[in-house]
């Protein structure tokens, strides 16, 4: 199954290399990484997507929770959440592409950056899946010169919150 989870980390050096390190030592690919700066200038929120049994994985968080630097963890696909990732497409267009791209964009809700007949660079923000199908899309209408996704962010539905996570969740190690 695939897990999204965020992690608390502290924003150090090597604190993602030890983290992700975990991952590589214990045999897991990485499928998504993101890593952005918080309200807090000594915290970084970790989004990492990966694929195991509940079980493996459920594992996998209860290492995480030993390393130092690890402040909190939440598997986001154990309870409801919102997902997005952004992608960034450029395209090489023959005569006539464009208005296939205007389309294209429209149908997908995406923006249209660089608006050249020959060049054109789009961008769309929404579910994996849904940035997936618009790659395979801009694909059929030009030679992509250039795809930049920037993997998973996700966060929980309703009134819980990674810091409000942890207040019931206690990591253990």
């Amino acid at each position: 199954m695939r897990h999204v989870i965020s992690v608390l980390l502290q924003n150090e050096v090597g604190a993602l290399t030890r983290m992700t390190g975990m991952f590589s030592s214990r045999g897991y690919n990485i499928e998504s990484l993101n890593v952005a700066p918080t309200d807090d200038p000594v915290v970084s929120r970790v989004t990492v997507v990966i694929t195991g049994s509940d079980s493996a994985i459920a594992q996998v968080n209860t290492q995480l929770a030993k390393l130092v630097d690890v402040l909190n963890i939440h598997d986001m696909t154990i309870g409801a959440h919102f997902e997005r990732e952004l992608a960034i497409v450029k395209l090489r267009l023959q005569t006539g592409g464009y208005e296939k791209v205007l389309t294209m964009a429209d149908k997908f809700g995406a923006e249209i950056l660089d608006d050249s007949q020959v060049s054109c660079t789009v961008q769309l923000t929404g579910r994996p899946a849904e940035v997936a199908q618009f790659s395979d899309a801009a694909a059929g209408i030009g030679e992509l010169a250039a795809v930049a996704r920037s993997g998973s962010v996700a966060v929980s539905k309703g009134e819980v919150t990674l810091s409000s996570f942890a207040r019931h969740h206690r990591l253990t190690g």
